[in-house]
């Protein structure tokens, strides 16, 4: 994946190409950024070309399929094995994921390798496959690459026994570390690395990428603006479109029921026999409700405040007029439905009890609905 082939992010692709051609790349980087932002797909064209440029054999770098290019990420054991399981046994998969879109997230990878409910760890068994490649000599005989995908999944263990050689790692090497959460990286190992932090997509460039893809303009047009600058949402809002009607059911009772909490407490009962059907549709469609919810309540905002030629989001239901409800989505409560629906998304991802954090959710937005503009 060449720099050429990134959505967006010209400033910096261009800055890191700069680097490379200078002979100027740090040792130890870490890439700070969600997956949809571009992590991966930025880390795979940066040792492309930092391969291809000092490589001595001829011939196209392709990252996934390189002798130079090593990956590593976060793995389960399979089925009941109690075979502890590194990057290579599941080599293979990896590629296909990764081939499909490098913009995909943690969660798409583990449903990807049917994990579960099994949260994937980077191992110190990792760690030492990781200082064996480090001391291999490059195969085309020039620089050899280590991305570490996910690294704040590495355990204590493993990030320990890798800390010596993220301070001094063999001539020519080079390791990348990618992360959505820096604060989940030992302080030592963050010191150790040059930071480069990957900033959101621009909507244009979002939706310039649907277009090429085949996506029609209107779709993509919304998904682009309700994305936040994820690529990796806006696809999944695009392939979400078959449940559409059924999340919109959905939010429109809850958001009904939530709003009469206030003056009659039996809702309170309808919210939790709400949330219990929610969880029954599975971790998934559970989170791909609550990003539908999150884009909803910001698009009545924007409603709201009469910026209706940004408005997208269109309801079937003729009992339900989404410009009354937008009345009492603003300035006062937005900011705090973003933040409780986010950190729902959050929990359920980490395999939190659904019922509890969908009930917990919904009698906090009793609340956030009835503060006043």
């Amino acid at each position: 994946m060449a720099f050429e082939n990134i959505i967006g992010q010209k400033m910096l692709t261009a800055h890191l190409l700069r680097n490379i051609e200078a002979k100027r790349t740090p040792h130890a980087q870490l890439f700070v950024g969600k997956n949809g932002h571009g992590n991966l797909a930025i880390a795979m064209a940066y040792a492309q070309h930092l391969v291809a440029l000092e490589s001595l054999s001829k011939g196209d770098v392709e990252p996934l399929n390189h002798p130079d290019i090593h990956f590593y990420f976060p793995v389960v054991k399979k089925g009941g094995s109690t075979t502890t399981r590194i990057s290579k046994d599941y080599i293979s998969e990896w590629r296909d994921f990764v081939s499909a879109s490098a913009y995909g997230n943690l969660n798409e990878w583990y449903a990807h390798i049917d994990a579960g409910n099994k949260q994937g760890t980077i191992t110190v068994d990792e760690a030492q496959d990781i200082i064996k490649t480090l001391s291999l000599k490059a195969f085309a005989g020039g620089h050899k690459v280590l991305i570490i995908w996910h690294a704040e999944k590495m355990n204590a263990a493993c990030a320990n026994k890798l800390l010596k050689w993220i301070e001094e790692p063999n001539k020519n090497t080079s390791i990348l570390l990618l992360t959505e959460e820096e604060g989940g990286l030992l302080k030592t190992i963050q010191s150790r690395c040059q930071t480069i932090h990957i900033m959101p997509l621009l909507p244009k460039d979002i939706f310039d990428a649907l277009i090429e893809k085949g996506v029609g303009p209107s779709k993509a047009k919304e998904a682009s603006e309700v994305s936040e600058g994820n690529y990796g949402s806006a696809l999944n809002l695009i392939n979400e479109n078959e449940n559409s009607l059924a999340f919109e059911q959905l939010f429109i009772e809850w958001v009904r029921t939530a709003f009469k909490a206030k003056t009659d407490k039996k809702s309170i009962n309808s919210l939790i026999s709400w949330s219990e059907r929610v969880v029954k549709l599975g971790r998934e469609l559970e989170k791909q409700f609550l990003h539908y919810s999150l884009g909803a309540f910001r698009q009545a905002m924007l409603l709201n405040y009469g910026a209706e030629e940004m408005v997208s989001l269109k309801t079937h239901d003729p009992s339900f007029s989404f410009e009354k409800f937008s009345l009492f989505v603003g300035s006062a409560n937005i900011e705090g439905i973003s933040r409780e629906i986010e950190d729902a998304i959050y929990h359920i991802e980490r395999n939190g009890n659904g019922k509890i954090i969908l009930t917990d959710l919904s009698i906090k937005l009793t609340r956030l609905l009835h503060r006043k503009q």
